[in-house]
């Protein structure tokens, strides 16, 4: 299945990914979400499945658009900015998360907002687990007249808030079938969940950036490349079962994909 396409731009060569950690964050936390990044593009040779195999799925999207059939999108870590003291308080509007992602750069870059688990957004645990979108580029408005944007990314650490919502299935569902929860690959519900949500919407923010790219629905809730299969995980997959998936023989976690630094990644369907 391939979404419709809206005749918008997609994100095309090289794009730096820029971290805001807002709030506490533990170094081998930073480590989970920094790894993930890296292991997007990573040239280096990993055991299969590889989190960059997986990501080259977003090719087949490039591929149908004849204008931009040599472009190719490669994700480079990039800065990363911390707000320990949360200097906006621990109570956030969307317009606040756009604020702290215009913190980071904004050219050729997606600024990822992560926030921590004492961290309230709008609509977390609600409606969502985190979202992308785009936002007027300052440093662009000054020298152009033409409006720029930069893509932006935020998602939240929702152990405290509410895993069984945002980290399943390494926590019981609030509904459904309630299955024994699995064990997590870095053995952190809550950062393991945040990488389940950011691959998704990461697929999401490289395929439909601005709004006009490939998505089904609704342009205000729009299903996209990795969100029209919420659950699925691995093959056999059925409602409150994640599928048929790896499990590491020394710790019990089970995981889909391997990532650089020995890293074992649970990520998100593709379609």
């Amino acid at each position: 299945m391939l979404f419709k396409y809206h005749n918008g731009p997609l994100l095309t060569g090289k794009i730096t990914v820029n971290l805001i950690w807002y709030g506490n964050f533990k170094p081998s936390q930073k480590a989970i979400i920094s790894d993930f990044i890296a292991s997007l593009s990573s040239s280096k040779s990993e055991a299969q499945p590889s989190v960059s195999k997986w990501w080259g799925a977003t090719e087949k999207y490039y591929h149908l658009i004849k204008s931009k059939k040599s472009s190719s999108l490669q994700l480079v870590l990039g800065n990363q900015i911390s707000d320990e003291n949360c200097s906006l308080g621990k109570s956030l509007t969307m317009q606040q998360v756009q604020h702290l992602a215009s913190k980071g750069d904004q050219m050729n870059a997606i600024n990822l907002v992560l926030t921590s688990n004492d961290v309230a957004v709008e609509g977390f645990c609600s409606s969502r687990c985190g979202t992308h979108g785009s936002v007027v580029s300052k440093t662009t408005l000054l020298k152009r007249k033409n409006y720029s944007k930069f893509a932006y990314i935020w998602v939240g650490n929702s152990e405290t808030q509410c895993p069984g919502q945002c980290a399943w299935p390494f926590h019981q569902p609030i509904y459904g079938p309630q299955s024994p929860p699995l064990v997590a690959p870095n053995n952190d519900v809550g950062l393991d969940g945040m990488v389940i949500n950011l691959a998704s919407l990461l697929a999401g923010t490289a395929t439909n950036p601005f709004g006009n790219g490939y998505y089904q629905g609704p342009s205000d809730a729009p299903l996209e490349a990795a969100s029209a299969c919420p659950g699925v995980y691995a093959k056999g997959a059925y409602p409150g079962y994640a599928g048929d998936l790896l499990v590491d023989p020394t710790t019990g976690a089970s995981y889909n994909a391997n990532g650089v630094n020995r890293k074992k990644i649970f990520g998100s369907c593709f379609i």
